[in-house]
C-alpha cells in the first residue's frame, strides 16, 4: 500500500475531498496539520487513515518529524503534497530531505515560486510575458521606466496572489513605494492592460492533461485585494483554445508531472508594445489547484469531480471520469461594508434554480475573494451577467 502524506488537510475545507479520493484509491492518506484532531470534520477524520498534529506547520524541524514517523510507522512514503500555495516550498524541502521524488524538489523551488524566474520559462515555451527589473533601488526603476514608460506594477517575487501589488503612475508614487516597501525582494514590470485568464489543468505523470478548464476574473484583481473591492470570476463552459496553447506550452516548458496547476494569463484588451489587442501575455504560474472553493466550481461547470480525477492521476496515472453537461460557474464575492439593494434571501430566492454555495469566505482568503460568496451556474452569459447586476448593486 501507497503511503501519500498531505500536508495541512483541513485548509481550505474543501481539501478533505482530495484525501478521500486518495483513500478510495487505496492510498494510507497520513495528514499533517496544526489544527487539533478533535477540530478536523468528520468527513476529514474519516478521510485519513491517521493525523499528526504540530503546534505549528511554520516549525519546519515538526514537521520533518512527523514525516520522520510516518515512515518508521508506515515505509516509504511515495508522495509528500499539500496542493497549497504557502507551502509549496515546503513540500519541496520535505521530498529533498526524504529523498520523495513524485514532484518538485528543493532545487525546482525558484523557478515555481519566484516570479523573476518564471520569465526564463514562459521564453522557453514561446509564451510572451512583460518585460521586468528587480526593483533594487530607486535609480534602478527610473531607468527601467525610462524603457517603458509609466504606468507600472510592483510586487514581490514570491508573493502569493496580488498581496502588496500596486500600480504606480508617477515619481512620487516611486518614492512612496521604497519609503513604505518591506525587506522582501520585488519585481518591476511594465504594465499590461489585459483581462486575467486562467489554464487550470490536472497533468499526468508523463507532463499530460488529464482534465482542463479554466476561469476569467472579471474585475481587476489588485484592486480587489488592494482596494477592498467585491471579487467577480467565473469558469468557462469552455477553456479558450489559445489559452489551452499556452498552458499546455507552459507546463512542457517547467516540466510539470503529477500535479494540478493554475496559470495566470493576460488577454490584451488593447494594442500595446508587447502585442495585438486579444493576444496572450503571461502573468505567472501557480503549481497547485486555483484557490478556496474553486475545485469545487469546476465540478459545477463540468459536470465532474476533479477530486477523483486528481486522486486517479495520483493512483493509476489515469482516470475513467469523464465530464458532462457545461456550464459557467460564477462567484461574486461581496466585500463586508458596502450596502447592497438585495438582501442574501432575495438573491437565493430569485436564482434558487442555480444558487450553489452561499455563504462567509476564510477570513484568510477574503482579501482576495470578498467577504460573502455567491457561487451559481448557468447556461448561458446574459443569465450570469444578470446575477452579477444583482448580487453585487449597491444602494
Amino acid at each position: 500500500m501507497k503511503n501519500f502524506v498531505f500536508i495541512s488537510p483541513d485548509f481550505p475545507a474543501n481539501y478533505w475531498n482530495f484525501c478521500r479520493e486518495l483513500k478510495n484509491n487505496g492510498f494510507n492518506v497520513l495528514g499533517i496539520g496544526d489544527c487539533p484532531y478533535n477540530g478536523l470534520s468528520d468527513n476529514l477524520k474519516s478521510s485519513l487513515n491517521e493525523y499528526y498534529w504540530v503546534p505549528n506547520l511554520e516549525n519546519y524541524d515538526d514537521v520533518y518529524r512527523a514525516v520522520a514517523f510516518y515512515i518508521f510507522k508506515y515505509g516509504s512514503v511515495d508522495f509528500i503534497e499539500s496542493n497549497n500555495e504557502y507551502w509549496l516550498e515546503r513540500d519541496a524541502m520535505l521530498r529533498t530531505a526524504f529523498n520523495v521524488k513524485s514532484g518538485f524538489m528543493a532545487k525546482d523551488v525558484k523557478k515555481i515560486k519566484l516570479k523573476s524566474q518564471m520569465k526564463k520559462y514562459f521564453e522557453k515555451a514561446d509564451v510572451k510575458t512583460a518585460r521586468f527589473c528587480i526593483a533594487k533601488s530607486v535609480n534602478v526603476c527610473k531607468k527601467f521606466i525610462d524603457e517603458v514608460g509609466y504606468p507600472v506594477i510592483v510586487k514581490p517575487d514570491n508573493g502569493v496572489g496580488a498581496n502588496d501589488t500596486r500600480r504606480i503612475k508617477n515619481e512620487g508614487e516611486l518614492l512612496k513605494f521604497f519609503e513604505t516597501k518591506t525587506s522582501a525582494q520585488y519585481i518591476m514590470e511594465e504594465f499590461i492592460d489585459g483581462t486575467v485568464h486562467t489554464y487550470d489543468a490536472i497533468i499526468d505523470g508523463s507532463g499530460n492533461p488529464l482534465f482542463e478548464t479554466g476561469n476569467v476574473t472579471v474585475n481587476d484583481l489588485m484592486d480587489v485585494v488592494n482596494g477592498s473591492g467585491n471579487s467577480v470570476f467565473y469558469i468557462v463552459n469552455k477553456p479558450f483554445d489559445d489559452v489551452v496553447d499556452a498552458g499546455r506550452r507552459t507546463v512542457k516548458a517547467f516540466g510539470v508531472k503529477n500535479r494540478f496547476v493554475h496559470f495566470e494569463y493576460f488577454r490584451l484588451k488593447r494594442d500595446q508594445n508587447i502585442g495585438k489587442k486579444g493576444e496572450i501575455v503571461a502573468l505567472e504560474v501557480n503549481m497547485r489547484p486555483s484557490g478556496g472553493i474553486s475545485p469545487d466550481m469546476m465540478n459545477y461547470a463540468n459536470s465532474t469531480d476533479v477530486y477523483k480525477i486528481w486522486a486517479d492521476m495520483i493512483a493509476f496515472g489515469k482516470t475513467d471520469k469523464t465530464c458532462g453537461e457545461k456550464s459557467y460557474c460564477a462567484y461574486a464575492g461581496r466585500r463586508d461594508g458596502k450596502e447592497f439593494v438585495y438582501s442574501e434571501q432575495e438573491i437565493v430566492d430569485k436564482y434558487s434554480a442555480n444558487i450553489k454555495t452561499v455563504g462567509r469566505t476564510p477570513d484568510v482568503l477574503s482579501g482576495a475573494m470578498g467577504n460573502v460568496m455567491y457561487i451559481a451556474s448557468f447556461n448561458t452569459k446574459e443569465e450570469m451577467n444578470g446575477f452579477y447586476s444583482d448580487v453585487l448593486k449597491t444602494k
